[in-house]
């Protein structure tokens, strides 16, 4: 029976009935072949089925449609958006450009440069070092008197996200002479000495200029820098109304740390000038640091003396602990 179902398959239907009428056939033989004929039925009818979906894109296809691609136009408005948020991001936490209004930083900086000014180390506690060049908000109106710029729309928009300096920021950018704990002084034309030590300045104080101004606006001082504060001086000496002359607000011509918005350190533009604003040799002296030091020392003492109490107390308690386990 077997066979005959194969021959069915095979196409030698005429062999297995020749000679006899085809109703006479054998009924198992008969529905051998029709459950033969029934299953290629079934085969045919499936991979039509399936060359039907295939094809004709039927219920049967599984091979996903290509999607079409997004216009460019239509992708614009997301690519610019995405970029507003960068650079929203880039200028809050990262890198702002500013623009020099003056020539109080000559010849480091000409009035109308670029710079970039890093803006996230302040985030994670770093505070300026001496010699660093800063920029910072207006403290308590240095800037008063100062014309003030009228920025056009565009200037406004491209400053708002960070890609141009904001006409509207009362801010300035000077060198970090002393920081907290500092004694800075300043006898007749110089040096200028930090902690008792001498700079040599001749690196980037203006050609010309002398280190210290001899007048009776502040050009001669030895102010005591606390703790939070930093004192600032711009590099064209004679040009520059800075911590000297401004000892008469109310932070004695110091800065808060607080309002220093992040170091310029790069030249960026124009193209011709790029370059790094590194800190000067000179305060990497040795001896600098012993007047900071000691007054950092004295800073961390209270904090010692707590530990040093406190360390008997928790021994004491875990003895106290040991023995209650004990009972």
């Amino acid at each position: 029976m077997g066979d005959v179902a194969v021959g069915a398959r095979s196409g030698h239907d005429g062999e297995e009935h020749r000679g006899r009428p085809v109703e006479a056939a054998d009924p198992a033989v008969d529905s051998a072949v029709t459950s033969g004929s029934d299953s290629g039925a079934t085969e045919d009818s499936t991979m039509t089925g399936e060359r039907t979906g295939t094809e004709d894109g039927g219920p049967g296809d599984s091979a996903p449609k290509a999607k079409k691609p997004r216009s460019f136009w239509k992708e614009l408005p997301i690519l610019i958006g995405i970029a507003l948020v960068l650079a929203l991001l880039i200028k809050t936490f990262l890198v702002q450009a500013f623009s020099i209004p003056s020539d109080s930083m000559q010849n480091t900086l000409q009035q109308g440069d670029r710079v970039l000014v890093d803006k996230l180390t302040p985030w994670f506690g770093s505070e300026p070092e001496r010699g660093e060049v800063v920029v910072f908000h207006d403290p308590d109106n240095w800037l008063a008197g100062e014309p003030t710029a009228d920025p056009n729309a565009v200037q406004t928009f491209l400053s708002w996200i960070g890609l141009m300096p904001s006409a509207e920021e009362k801010d300035l950018i000077k060198r970090v002479i002393g920081v907290g704990g500092d004694t800075v002084s300043c006898e007749g034309t110089g040096p200028l000495k930090v902690n008792g030590k001498a700079l040599n300045e001749a690196d980037y104080v203006y050609a010309g200029n002398t280190p210290c101004s001899q007048d009776d606006q502040g050009g001669q001082f030895s102010v005591k820098v606390p703790k939070g504060f930093i004192w600032v001086m711009g590099d064209h000496r004679q040009n520059s109304r800075d911590s000297r002359y401004n000892q008469s607000d109310k932070n004695h011509g110091m800065v808060p740390v607080d309002e220093v918005v992040g170091r310029a350190i790069v030249k960026a533009w124009p193209i011709n000038r790029w370059g790094t604003l590194p800190e000067p040799d000179t305060f990497s002296q040795v001896g600098l640091d012993d007047q900071s030091s000691a007054s950092a020392a004295l800073t961390v003492a209270p904090t010692g003396l707590a530990l040093v109490g406190v360390v008997p107390v928790a021994l004491w308690r875990r003895r106290k602990i040991a023995v209650a386990e004990t009972r």
